[in-house]
């Protein structure tokens, strides 16, 4: 069964469910984006600070070379890493993700992060208080930066993630090209409500990442909720006969988001994979709204006090 797509403001179509790949371990993740690609998946959402792109590619290019599929087939995400938005880094950094990948253009291309790194050093430069040492540059020189790789056509669609209301409207207001995406933490404990209709109202579409609540965060501590065991979850998934995981999975695709589940075992990657044979009612989908507390499990803790930092200086 395909997925379905939507279609961005680029003109391009973005598979609506797709494979994430953050921690996922060297020595794991080329064969979980080859499993991935036999399942059925077309879309691989990857990043240049996961520090895998280069296995990434090489279960790309197995798949591309064997004949599973063709590069007109696939749509691949990346990302600019906070310690590149210096313009003149824009482009390097691109090109050594593709380098990585095997690939001569990216899908689409997202500035990581708002906040701006120290460059040319370590990915994450550390004070000794474990804060983040911060470059002085602002994210909207990195866009107009971003700009050129489509008129370069290094990339497709460009956009960002873990950007803010004021942040996404200062971006609106300086560039020429309005972000395809906007790639955020969202889940049923952090329904990104405001943000979502916001974006939808400028023609972004929202892709959400840790929709299952990213059980295997090594910061998560064990009084933390848990959103795949919520007892409410699993009456809504057992009516299905569904998991919990699918559940939520399903719950962002009929609120018209992307999702990204990540995943090295084939027999999850199958299952989360394994959502497009059932619609939740709009009366389970409201009973998953009410479960927001705005609890957010990727809050960017090194960055704060930073003057870009997304989550400190907005509402949503």
């Amino acid at each position: 069964m395909a997925v379905p797509s939507i279609k961005l403001n680029s003109g391009a179509e973005i598979p609506q469910l797709g494979l994430g790949t953050w921690k996922s371990k060297p020595g794991e993740v080329c064969n979980a984006v080859k499993d991935a690609i036999d399942i059925g998946y077309r879309h691989i959402d990857c990043a240049h600070i996961y520090q895998n792109e280069k296995e990434v590619g090489e279960g790309l290019q197995t798949k591309l070379k064997d004949g599973t599929v063709t590069r007109s087939d696939l749509f691949i995400t990346s990302k600019l890493w906070n310690t590149f938005h210096s313009p003149q880094l824009v482009e390097g950094a691109c090109r050594k993700t593709l380098a990585d990948l095997g690939l001569e253009y990216l899908d689409l291309y997202l500035i990581h992060w708002p906040v701006g790194y120290q460059e040319g050093g370590e990915l994450f430069p550390l004070k000794p208080d474990n804060t983040a040492i911060a470059s002085d540059v602002d994210y909207v020189d990195t866009w107009l930066a971003m700009e050129q790789l489509v008129s370069k056509g290094l990339c497709r669609s460009i956009g960002v993630s873990n950007f803010n209301k004021k942040q996404i409207e200062r971006v609106l207001a300086a560039g020429k090209i309005v972000p395809a995406v906007n790639q955020v933490e969202c889940h049923a404990y952090l329904t990104q409500h405001k943000l979502s209709a916001f974006c939808a109202s400028k023609g972004i579409v929202l892709t959400a990442y840790s929709p299952l609540g990213s059980p295997d965060r090594p910061w998560a501590k064990p009084e933390e909720p848990v959103l795949l065991e919520d007892p409410k979850l699993k009456e809504i998934a057992n009516k299905y006969k569904k998991s919990t995981a699918q559940v939520l999975l399903r719950y962002q695709m009929e609120r018209g988001h992307v999702v990204i589940p990540k995943s090295v075992t084939k027999s999850r990657i199958a299952e989360n994979f394994d959502i497009l044979n059932f619609k939740l009612t709009p009366a389970d989908v409201a009973i998953i709204d009410g479960f927001d507390r705005n609890y957010r499990i990727c809050p960017m803790t090194p960055s704060f006090g930073h003057v870009h930092h997304p989550f400190e200086n907005d509402e949503y």
